[in-house]
This record gives C-alpha cells, structure tokens and sequence, in this order.
C-alpha cells in the first residue's frame, strides 16, 4: 500500500523512527511533516540523530493559534494526499497535526491508521483529548499501545477497529537505554543553558528533570503555580534541569515569574540527552505523556505537573513511584521527600540506572503486519458497519 504518514512534534518523530523500518519493509511511504514543532532544535535535530529518512513534504504550519495550525496543515495536506494517489493516511497520537491528518483524509474517503489510539484523560478542557476522540473515530485502524485504551475503544463501540500492538516508545527507548545506562554517560549530555546560568556538574541522584509544555500550563496562573512549585523542590545540591519548549519561554517571560537560582534552563535537548537526564535523575516533574512513559519504563520516580493522565497504567503500575500532583507545590514536596530523599537520592538513581533491562515489545512490526495483512476497501467497509 502506499501510506502517507504525517508528523508535526517531537514525540510524533520518536514514533516515526521506531515504526519508518518496518513500515518501509512492506509498503511505500510518503513522509510528511507539518512543522507543528518549526524550531530546528525541537526537531531538526531529532531527524539527524534518529536516523529518520527527510520529509518527502514539509509544511511549515508551526506557531499560531490552534485554528490557524490546523487550517495550515488542512490547507497543505489536501494537495499531497491527491497527487500522493494514498492508500492510507497514517497518524501519530493527540496533536494538531493528528487531527488535520485524519480530517483530511476522512474527507477525501481515506482511511485513516492511527498509532497511539484509545488513550483518554476524560478531561475534554486539553485540547489533545479532543483531537484523540475525534481522530480515534474517523480511523479504520486504532492501533492501542495498553489493554486499557482498547477497553476505552471497546466502551465507544470502536472494538472492530481496534488492534492491541504496544507502545513504539518503548520499542526506541528499549533500543537507546542500552547505551545510557552507565554514570559516565552524563558527560556525553548535550545542554546548553539559556541565560547566564551554568550547567552544575552532572552526577546520578543529583539533580531533578523537568519539561513543561501542555497549553494548560502555559496560561499565567499556571505559570506561577508551577514556577512556585519548582522553586519550592529545587536545592542547591540538586538542582531542576529544565529544558524549554519556545512555545512554554514566552509565557513564562511575560509572567514575571520567579524560578529562583537552583532551576536552571536548558535549550530543547536531543533524544538520547532527554533519555540519559530522565533516567539518572534524582526525579522527574513533567506534563508530558511520552517522558510519563519514559520514566515507568526507566523506573525514575515521576511527579505528574498536570490534574490527570491518559496513561494509567503508568501510574497504577509504578507501585507509588508515579504520582500524579497536579501544581500543588506542598504534595510535590512532600512526594520528593519520599521517593527522593536527598540523603539517598543519589544511591538510589545509581541503583536503578544498573539494574536497568527494558526490552522493546515489538510494536512496529506489529503495526506494519497488520497493514499488510488488511487492505483500504476492507478498512472503509469497517468505518461504514454498525458500532459494537
């Protein structure tokens, strides 16, 4: 078949690498990128170092308004998919990007695959559980990462569209872990500080990770809550590393808020720095689902910055480790000081980081088998029966 597969973020270019091999195995691609994330720190260098093939398109549709993002992408797809002559049009989790894929593909009578189906927050104010519900009903094909997203695509009455195949994130964390593992791996990181503040020396235990991007806490109020918070657990013998998202910088400059001295930003960081941070941290403190995911698989306790998750397993799993805290800087601190206590921090990070032994699950194969296996009439046929 002759799939056209589009991405637009980071975490969507994380997939595409560990599914692009398989995927290109058995079919031909057309690989789109919408530019949803344009600066090339955010993604430029994710193509060099993840071995991704270059975009046969680019669209350049970053920055704007959610409306104006996604009439962009519509607006640059609709041509593509016609002279693409697709057989399919493959999309990657909860973005814009996601959501112009799949409308456009619905309207010109495309089916529509769609990696990382079935997740929910049940929180319909984030602007990614619309585009998840929206997307998951338009496709042919809801490929599951969790027995707990197919059971979410089964209550809808989308059962007959859905396949159980894994999470590709583990698949590429699997794959890089192996090389990040051991202390010294640290000096290999690659952060280059914003402002004038300089990077602390690097040690297992001794330092927080944190990424802050959602919309949510990109509103003023949010702002300050979270910069409160960081500043709140930040230490000077254990310093926040936070790497910005240009799209979280400029809200976080116009609200005047203070991180104080122990957080120290950091441009966008490349996958195997992101990785190698997360997993000899002390703890990790995001709102982000691909680094929630990261950190269960690594094993790093994890502080969720956000009021729920689409991932549960994560946290129901974790055995304690995961908490979801929204920016309440009192339960953070109180979290840290029992999962990270800074007198054991840093023997414990040591502890984890060597015994770690993540195996891939297979999900790219899985995902191209059952394309292969399929075809578009049989596809569209499903979207016209009966709901479960």
């Amino acid at each position: 078949m002759r799939i056209v597969s589009v991405v637009g973020t980071r975490p969507q270019l994380i997939k595409a690498a560990a599914l692009q091999p398989a995927l290109r195995a058995r079919h031909d691609e057309v690989f789109v990128d919408t530019g949803q994330h344009w600066d090339d720190a955010l993604a430029g260098t994710f193509f060099r170092e993840l071995g991704l093939a270059r975009p046969d398109h680019s669209l350049a549709a970053g920055g704007g308004t959610h409306a104006e993002q996604t009439a962009a992408m519509l607006l640059g797809l609709e041509p593509i998919l016609q002279e693409a002559a697709a057989d399919v049009v493959l999309v990657y989790g909860d973005t814009n990007s996601t959501l112009a894929g799949a409308l456009c593909a619905a309207k010109l009578g495309l089916p529509v695959a769609h990696v990382e189906a079935g997740l929910r927050s049940f929180d319909r104010a984030m602007p990614e559980e619309l585009n998840r519900l929206v997307t998951d009903h338009l496709s042919a094909w809801c490929f599951a990462p969790t027995p707990t997203a197919v059971a979410n695509l089964e209550r809808e009455g989308l059962g007959a569209r859905t396949w159980l195949v894994g999470d590709l994130m583990q698949d590429i964390a699997a794959r890089v872990a192996r090389e990040v593992r051991a202390p010294d791996s640290l000096a290999a990181v690659s952060a280059v500080p914003l402002g004038p503040a300089e990077l602390p020396p690097l040690s297992p235990g001794g330092y927080l990770f944190a990424t802050i991007h959602r919309a949510e806490n990109r509103e003023p109020e949010a702002v300050r809550a979270w910069a409160a918070l960081l500043r709140r657990v930040a230490h000077p013998d254990r310093p926040i590393i936070l790497p910005l998202h240009p799209g979280t910088l400029g809200p976080l400059e116009a609200s005047g808020a203070d991180l104080g001295p122990h957080v120290i930003l950091v441009e966008p960081l490349g996958y195997r720095s992101a990785l190698t941070l997360q997993l000899h941290a002390a703890a990790v403190l995001t709102d982000s689902g691909g680094v929630q995911r990261e950190a269960a698989w690594l094993g790093t306790p994890c502080l969720v910055l956000r009021s729920s998750t689409e991932w549960l397993e994560a946290v129901r799993e974790s055995e304690g480790g995961m908490l979801v805290v929204g920016l309440d800087a009192d339960a953070a601190a109180v979290a840290l000081d029992r999962l990270a206590p800074l007198e054991a921090a840093r023997s414990l990070a040591r502890t984890r980081a060597a015994a770690l032994d993540l195996s891939a699950v297979g999900a790219a194969e899985a995902i191209a088998n059952v394309l292969a296996d399929d075809s578009p009439a049989r596809a569209l046929a499903r979207l016209d029966a009966r709901p479960d």
